[in-house]
Order: structure tokens, then C-alpha cells, then sequence
């Protein structure tokens, strides 16, 4: 939308009234989306007042927006080359430029700007801004000083002073920013200190980030306990949080407890403060710190450095809840565990004094049982029981909650909301002590019956809730369907799965904007390989922002793996829009800030943009969306070399930053209740990201190898290996070689690792693994690797010529034997049900999907070197038949390159004929099974549940057939590209 409201009033102070109207109706249709008619008005505009350049980049707008950029440029370039001064012109041109991201251009058009009209604040302001965008700091600075001498107001001075702190935060020389930048920045704020100029918070913010940046801790905290210090007032306790974020980095542990313990009496629920309370006690025992004879013990007041005065301290915090009228606050009843965790940790026999871990636990429960905080809060301190006590501690909560009649099944019910929050804080404390999971498979079932009870019971709570509101009972059902998973791993009995799934269909239909159902559904679904209900459910989870970079791996790692190639399209692009948007969106913030003067976020916005940048889940989506394009068009809708040109892929340059990469996913995201041992630890997060990376390297080695491809490389007979693509699109040819041996050394370590972690399995609730292990099982890399390497054999043969190479020749002939019996190979091990109904029972095998995936991604880059062999082998051909008519030889025997090469293409088609039969003799298996009349022996199922297990199942088979039908359709446009394979 081109949002004309503003726009339009500017225009229509500074021109004639017919034209405003013309000026107007064209605004109208930006913002209509009519672009269009938007030119058109434009060029009529344009018949009348040749001159008024602001039309014609309006038109260069619509130009822009229906796809015709270069036009759009060329007009643009037309006007900015007059250096317009009017406003509207300027504004046009700055909105055209960053639709085409091009924001260096904004600079050169204000910087001609202010060349023409030197006294304008605006026009200063807007090139200072330009700067902004770009990262030009030592140019902000410049034209933050000027703006200054122009306009004396003191947010242009500290503009100037902040590029200069940004010029410091970026600079590669550690060296050069505290011996120059920051020193000069200090410098600039103290003279207006001394001048008694400061006037804003934000001012006195950049002094005290100056001032910390540089090390001066006793200075920054003399600006914020001094007389500048009292403008910090838009934060509640900013003061305080400074002065204790000082004391901590200058080690002041005196001042640091006393702050600590005053704050705590103004407010006893503040846990930041028990922790550094507790910290700083800590430190000061360490050292055996003893309080002066007489005066203060502290700038801040008294100071407590023993055991017996924090005891005291804690206790009589308790004590001033304990008598409260209201209900009391959390944090005094925490501090006191807090304390009993530090000191069991010291081996310090006074812990006894604050009394039991255990009944400490039980009168927090009794106090807070009814909060749905008290989970997370008692979970912390688990650790203080004693295993043996675990079963007595849980039953003697169970006491504690008051429970009503006994339902149907014999269990006893709660009969409002405070009682069922009381009843699932100790069933949820169960499951994290462990003691779900020793029951037998039999009491693990009577245990999920007792959940499916109390979560339907407790719908009857919520009636009144809205669509976006949870239900109270929620989380027993969540828990039941965790117990399920528990049941399915342990046993291997996939009906577990088929009524955990049930189950949480059940649940969200309940509860329609619960997101960990759809999380869970989500994450089992793709298990199942069932991709076609995981794009509704991760659409419905709304993802915002950061989201799509922190959870967008549980939707792109099964993307295309699972054979649904248009939904993996989709899924990429809810990750990339994200980070396409990040660079433009930051610079947007950073602009903010400067204007409203919130210097301490604008490092914050470069930290997280880098963050984005650098991001693990980027690359792989960025990676993984380039093969898929070229699995899906190459060669079908377009040739691999226009593809390649499109994507501006250049094989030479490896734009991924290894050394700098990060992993943003979020690993916790799902709730978990399971025990410690039990839970992801470091080893699987290391183990995890050591398996991420090495498969994004080899699929972006893949990508490179196949970038190498592109014809302009070719023919290499022309003796110049240096010879590039027009467009720097392709590969030089001796980049082939190096970016061989850099697959076969990954595969060498990916085989390696698989190897040493084959007996490790992440928590389910962790991070899913990559599709490393799968892809070498099929024999999918190893066959790409193969193939990849036939370019560099023709090179040599195209260099001998047919006459000298008989022994490369049957080199290259053993290769094309070699690929088709890997090829064979991998499809045999795609052979078999994906599933199968044996003994009244549903039997899965996804993985069979995957295998088959790798089948047509691996036949799409046998196919695309083969076109290479095509059009090396071809002149071959050709150059031996003139040579044959000019000697009138015709009993000459057809090379082996020749002859090998026609055998295998015609392999090829049998192959992808074999695989086709397969695919569609799936699909009738599929269609001809009829899945509601599996039963589940042994269990008892209502009307309900029945139904949501043949939704589940329906969803499955569903999936299975779209993922068969996308595969075959693929394979079938492969094959047609076969019959161009001829020599």
C-alpha cells in the first residue's frame, strides 16, 4: 500500500487545484493496488506538465510494483540525475528506493539535496536518517555535527555523539574504540555536562552506556547517583537496577547486599533481588568480610554477611506475610528453599534451622496450590527431597486437595477450579519425581483412563470460555497424551500413538487456541510422515516474528522430506519472508530510536539484525528453498541455467557464515514435566547443532556442485579454465574439483558421526533430527557424489578428443554402470507399504516416504548431468562422423563412452518406469484400505473417541496420498525429460 494521506497533503499545499485532483486519483490507485492505472494517469499527467518530476516517479512506482524494474530504475535515474530539491519528488524517490532496496540511493539524492539548499534542517535531518539505513556512521556523525551547527538543539548533538559510540560497537579493533571512539564520545557528553546542558534522560542514558562501555564503572556510578542521575525516571527502580549493575561489575559486594536487602523491604516479592541478595552474602562470607567498628557499614546502609543474619533476614519476611490480611506474596516462602538450596550446596549444617525441605514444600503448596505458578515454582526444588520421600511428599499433597464425589469411573472429582488446580499441581509434581514413569504399562493405561476423566469432568468449568481462552482441564489432557508417547516408545505399539493423537484432536477441539495440542500434533504428525494437517496447524499457532526463526524448524525439517514439494514452498516462504523483512524492519527501529532518543536500544536492534543474519535456521532455509526450486523447475519449466541465473547463485562463493552462526531454536518449547534424567541436557544441544551444521553444509555443497553445472561453464575444450558466466551465475570449471573434495571429506565426517551416535536418540520432546542419517542409509549422497563427479571425466575427455582416450572412455562408461545399479538400489529400498493393515492392525513406515524422496531428488541431479553429458558428448559425436564421411569409413566401432552413455539413459527410463508402477501401485494400496474398521483390542472407546481416531487416521492416509501424488507427478515430468537425452 503506498499510504497517500500524507503524502497528498504535502502536494496539495504546493499545487494548482486541478492538478492536486489528478495528483490525487493517481494516489488513489497505488493505494488500490491498481498500478495499472496508476501509469496510465501518470502519463497523462505527464502530457500536460512534461517537468513535474514527482509524476514521473509515481509512475516509476507503478512501474516498480507490476514487475517492470529496470524501466522503473531508468525513470527513477532520470529525475534523481536533476538533484531535485522539492519535498514531494525527494519522498517519492525515497519510497521507490526502498521498495527496491536500494537505500544507498536515498543518501546521494539528500546529499545533492543539501548541497543545493545547506540551511535546510529537514533535508539535513532526512540525509542523517539516510545514513541510518545504511550503517554509514562516521557520515552520521558528520551530518549529525552539522545539523547541529545549523539547528543548536541538543538531540542533533547526541545523535552525533551516538554514531560515534556505534562507530566504536562495530569497528574490528577492540583497540581503536576505546582509545578513540568512545574517549572522543566521553569527551563530547562532558562538555555539555560542564556547560550545565544536559537536558533529557536519554542524554544522561548515553553518558552512563559511554561511561560503561569504557570500563569507568566509579564514574558511570557517580553520574547515576549524582544530580544528572535523578532524570532517570521513565523505568520503575532505574536508579537502583544501574547502581546494583555497577556494584556487581566493581565486585562491591558491601553495597551491593545492602541495595539488595533495602529494595527487598520496599518490595518482597522482587526475586532479581533475593538472587543478588543471596550472591553477594555468599561472596562476603568467602572473603570474611566484618563491618566497621563505627559509621555506616555502606554507602547503602547495613549489610548482612553472615548465615544467621540472612536466616533472619528471610524469616522475617515470612513472618510480615504470615500475618497479612490479603493474600501473601510468593517471593519470601521461595527465598526461604533459595536458601536451603545454597546452603545444602555449601555443606552448611544451618539450613536445618529454616526447618524440612519437605514440609516447607507442603505449606507452599497448601498457601499457593490453587496458582497455576506453583508448578513451575515448587519444580525448581525438587531437588531437596530424598528419593525415598517422593511417594509419601505426593501423597500427602493428594491429601490436601479437596476432592468431591467420586465419578463414573470411581475417581474422586473436583468440584470447582481452585480444587482442579490443586489436583493437577500434584499430579504434574508426579510426573516430574518420576513416579509415572516406573508405573507397568498396564498402570501407565488405568493412570491415562483416571487423566481422560478429570479432563473431561473439567470442561464443565468452561463453558463460558471464549475460542481464544484454554480450558481449565487443559493439561490433563496434555499430560494423558505424554503418558501415551511414554507407552508408544517403551512397547513400540502404535495404537498408543493413534490415540495420543485422538486424544489431542479431541483436546483442540476444545480448546481451539491451545498451542501445545498443535505443537504436539504437529511434532507426531510428522513422525507419522503425515506433512498435509501440519501446515493448517502450524498456520493456526500464528507465529509472530522471532517465532518464525525460533520454532521454524519443526515445520521446514519435515518440508520436503515427506514429498509434499508445494506445502514445503510454503513453509519456506513463512521462514524467509521473515528474514527478508528483518534487514528493512531494523533499519526501521534504529531510525526510531534516534528520533526519540532510545540510544541504549539501538545496539540492541544491530545485535539482534546480526542475530537474524547469522541465523542457523536462515541458512537451511534459504538453502534448502534454492534445491527445492530447482528440483521442482529446473529443466521442466526452465533450463538449470536460467533457474541458476535467477537465483544469482554463485558456486565460487560459500555466503554462509560458518564462524559466526547461530542456533536461535527454541528446545523447550513443548511443556514438559518429565524428570532430569530424562530431559534434552547439553550433550544432546551440542550433539544436535554438530548434526545440523554438518547437513547444511552438504546440501549447500550439493546446491554449489549443481550450480557448476550451468552450460556457460561449458565447453571447457576452449583451453581457458578461467571462463565464467556473463552474469557470474556459474562456476569456473576448476572450481568442480575443490568443491568435490569438500563433499566427499563431509560425507567422510557425516558417515562418522552417524556411526558414533547410531545408539543416541534425542527426548522426543527435543530437537528432531536432520535427515543426515536417512539420506546416507538410501545411498542418496553417495550416488550424488558419484554422479557429480562425471563433469570432471568429460572435461578430460573433451580435452583428448574420442581418438586418445580409450581407457577414460571405459572409465566413464563403469560410471554410468555404477549410477544405475546405485540408482536401482535406492529404489529398491523404497519397495514396501507405507501402510499396512496385518492382524487388525495399523502399521506405518514413513520412513519408506523419505527413502523415495531422496530417489527423485537424487534422479533430478543424475538427470541434470547427464544434460551436461549431452551436450559434451554430442560435438563428439558430430566431429567423429565428419571424420568417418571424410576417410568413407563405416565399419568404425561406435566409441564405449557412446555406447555407455545410450545404455544408460535407456536404464534411466526403465528405473523411472519401475518407480512410477510403484508409486502408483501405492496409491491403490492406499485408496483400497479402509480404516475405520480397525479396532483396538483390548480397549474400551467411546462414540467420541472412535471418532477422532478415524479423523487422525483419515488425515494420514490423506496425507500419505497427496505426498505419492506430488512424487509421481514430479517423476512423471523427469521422465519426459529423458527423451532430450539423446546424442
Amino acid at each position: 500500500m503506498f499510504q497517500a494521506e500524507h503524502f497528498y497533503l504535502s502536494l496539495s499545499l504546493s499545487l494548482s487545484l486541478s492538478l492536486s485532483l489528478s495528483l490525487s486519483l493517481f494516489l488513489d490507485y497505488l493505494d488500490n493496488g491498481n498500478n495499472k492505472m496508476a501509469i496510465q494517469q501518470a502519463d497523462k499527467l505527464l502530457k500536460k506538465h512534461r517537468d513535474l518530476h514527482c509524476a514521473k516517479v509515481l509512475k516509476a512506482i507503478g512501474l516498480q510494483r507490476t514487475g517492470k524494474q529496470d524501466e522503473a530504475f531508468t525513470l527513477a535515474q532520470e529525475v534523481a540525475s536533476l538533484e531535485p530539491t522539492d519535498d514531494n519528488s525527494l519522498q517519492a524517490l525515497t519510497i521507490l528506493y526502498r521498495e527496491m532496496h536500494r537505500p544507498e540511493l536515498v543518501t546521494k539524492l539528500y546529499e545533492a539535496a543539501v548541497r543545493k539548499v545547506p540551511t535546510s534542517e529537514e533535508y539535513h535531518s532526512h540525509l542523517f536518517m539516510a545514513y541510518a539505513r545504511v550503517g554509514e556512521y562516521k557520515k552520521m556523525q558528520q551530518a549529525g555535527m552539522a545539523l547541529y551547527k545549523i539547528v543548536p538543539k541538543n538531540p542533533y548533538y547526541f545523535w552525533s555523539v551516538m554514531s560515534l559510540v556505534m562507530q566504536a560497537i562495530s569497528a574490528q579493533d577492540e583497540k581503536l574504540s576505546h582509545t578513540m571512539f568512545l574517549p572522543l564520545a566521553e569527551r563530547m557528553v562532558e562538555k555539555m555536562v560542564k556547560e550545565e546542558k544536559i537536558e533529557a534522560e536519554a542524554e544522561v542514558q548515553l553518558y552512563f552506556m559511554i561511561l560503561e562501555r569504557l570500563g569507568k564503572y566509579d564514574e558511570a556510578l557517580e553520574v547515576v547517583r549524582g544530580q544528572l542521575g535523578e532524570k532517570l525516571t521513565s523505568e520503575l527502580q532505574s536508579r537502583e537496577n544501574k547502581c546494583m549493575l555497577l556494584y556487581l561489575q566493581l565486585k562491591r559486594w558491601p553495597e551491593c547486599n545492602a541495595l539488595s536487602r533495602k529494595l527487598l523491604l520496599k518490595n518482597p516479592d522482587d526475586w532479581q533481588f533475593y538472587l543478588s541478595y543471596f550472591d553477594s552474602l555468599f561472596h562476603l562470607i568467602d572473603q570474611s568480610w566484618t563491618p566497621p567498628e563505627e559509621g555506616d557499614h555502606c554507602m547503602e546502609g547495613e549489610v548482612h554477611s553472615s548465615v544467621a543474619q540472612a536466616i533472619s533476614f528471610v524469616e522475617e519476611r515470612i513472618a510480615a506475610e504470615d500475618v497479612k490480611e490479603s493474600r501473601p506474596l510468593r517471593g519470601p516462602y521461595l527465598a526461604r528453599l533459595e536458601l536451603i538450596q545454597r546452603l545444602r550446596q555449601r555443606n552448611c549444617s544451618q539450613e536445618q534451622q529454616l526447618g524440612e525441605p519437605r514440609e516447607l514444600m507442603y505449606q507452599y503448596f497448601v498457601k499457593f496450590g490453587d496458582k497455576p505458578c506453583c508448578i513451575t515454582d515448587l519444580k525448581v526444588f525438587l531437588d531437596l527431597l530424598v528419593r525415598d520421600q517422593h511417594v509419601q511428599f505426593i501423597n500427602r499433597l493428594t491429601e490436601a486437595v479437596p476432592l468431591g464425589a467420586t465419578g463414573e469411573a470411581g475417581t474422586a472429582l473436583p468440584g470447582d477450579t481452585r480444587s482442579l488446580q490443586r489436583h493437577l499441581c500434584v499430579t504434574q509434581l508426579g510426573r516430574c519425581l518420576g513416579l509415572q514413569h516406573a508405573l507397568s504399562p498396564d498402570g501407565k493405561l488405568a493412570f491415562i483412563c483416571e487423566l481422560k476423566h478429570h479432563y473431561r469432568h473439567g470442561l464443565q468449568f468452561g463453558k463460558s470460555c471464549l475460542k481464544t481462552e484454554l480450558q481449565f482441564s487443559d493439561m490433563y489432557c496434555l499430560m494423558a497424551a505424554h503418558v501415551y508417547i511414554d507407552l508408544w516408545i517403551e512397547t513400540g505399539d502404535e495404537h498408543m500413538l493413534w490415540q495420543c493423537l485422538g486424544l489431542l484432536e479431541e483436546g483442540l477441539s476444545h480448546s481451539p487456541s491451545n498451542a501445545q495440542f498443535k505443537l504436539l500434533l504437529l511434532l507426531l504428525y510428522c513422525r507419522l510422515g503425515a506433512f498435509e494437517p501440519v501446515v493448517d496447524l502450524y498456520s493456526s499457532l500464528d507465529a509472530k516474528h522471532i517465532q518464525h526463526d525460533t520454532i521454524g524448524y519443526l515445520l521446514t525439517r519435515y518440508a520436503e522430506s515427506l514429498g509434499q514439494f508445494a506445502a514445503a514452498s510454503q513453509s519456506c516462504n513463512f521462514s524467509l519472508r521473515f528474514f527478508h523483512s528483518n534487514q528493512k524492519d531494523t533499519s526501521e527501529y534504529i531510525i526510531q530510536a534516534y528520533k526519540y532518543g532510545a540510544f541504549e536500544k539501538i545496539p540492541e536492534f544491530i545485535a539482534f539484525r546480526n542475530r537474524l543474519n547469522n541465523s542457523l535456521h536462515f541458512a537451511q532455509v534459504r538453502t534448502e528453498r534454492m534445491l527445492l526450486d530447482l528440483f521442482l523447475e529446473a529443466d521442466i519449466s526452465s533450463t538449470l541455467e536460467e533457474s541458476l541465473k535467477s537465483m544469482s547463485l554463485c558456486p565460487e562463493e560459500d555466503d554462509i557464515p560458518w564462524d559466526n552462526i547461530r542456533d536461535n531454536r527454541d528446545l523447550t518449547v513443548f511443556v514438559s514435566w518429565n524428570p532430569k534424567d530424562r530431559q534434552l541436557n547439553e550433550e544432546d544441544r551440542q550433539c544436535s547443532l554438530e548434526e545440523e551444521l554438518l547437513w547444511l553444509k552438504i546440501r549447500s555443497l550439493t546446491l554449489r556442485l549443481i550450480g557448476c553445472l550451468s552450460s556457460p561453464c561449458h565447453p571447457p575444450s576452449l583451453h581457458n579454465s578461467e571462463k565464467t558466466a556473463e552474469n557470474g551465475v556459474c562456476a569456473k570449471p576448476s572450481t568442480l574439483q575443490p568443491l568435490l573434495s569438500l563433499l566427499e571429506n563431509t560425507l567422510s565426517q557425516a558417515a562418522q558421526f552417524t556411526e558414533k551416535h547410531s545408539q543416541q536418540q534425542y527426548p522426543l520432546l527435543g530437537p528432531p533430527s536432520t535427515r543426515m542419517a536417512q539420506a546416507l542409509a538410501s545411498g542418496s549422497c553417495q550416488c550424488q557424489l558419484s554422479v557429480l563427479q562425471l563433469p570432471l571425466h568429460l572435461q578430460e575427455l573433451e580435452a583428448a578428443g574420442l581418438d586418445q582416450s580409450t581407457e577414460l572412455q571405459a572409465q566413464i562408461s563403469n560410471l554410468f554402470k555404477s549410477l544405475t545399479v546405485q540408482l536401482q538400489d535406492m529404489l529398491n529400498k523404497c519397495k514396501g507399504d507405507l501402510m499396512e493393515v496385518k492382524d487388525n492392525r495399523c502399521k506405518m513406515q514413513p520412513s519408506l516416504l523419505e527413502s523415495l524422496v531422496y530417489f527423485v531428488e537424487t534422479i533430478c541431479v543424475v538427470l541434470w548431468v547427464s544434460n551436461y553429458c549431452t551436450s559434451t558428448l554430442r560435438p563428439l559425436k558430430s566431429s567423429l562422423q565428419k571424420k568417418k564421411k571424410k576417410k568413407k569409413d563405416t565399419s568404425a566401432v561406435t566409441p564405449v563412452v557412446l555406447s555407455g552413455f545410450q545404455e544408460f539413459t535407456s536404464s534411466l527410463q526403465n528405473i523411472l518406469n519401475q518407480a512410477l508402477d510403484h508409486i502408483k501401485a501405492q496409491e491403490s494400496v492406499l485408496t483400497a484400505l479402509k480404516l475405520e474398521s480397525l479396532s483396538l483390542e483390548g480397549v474400551t472407546q467411546t462414540e467420541d473417541e472412535s471418532a477422532f481416531m478415524k479423523t487422525v487416521m483419515d488425515k494420514v492416509q490423506s496425507s500419505y496420498q497427496r505426498s505419492l501424488q506430488e512424487v509421481g507427478e514430479l517423476l512423471r515430468k523427469r521422465s519426459d525429460t529423458i527423451k532430450s537425452l539423446k546424442i
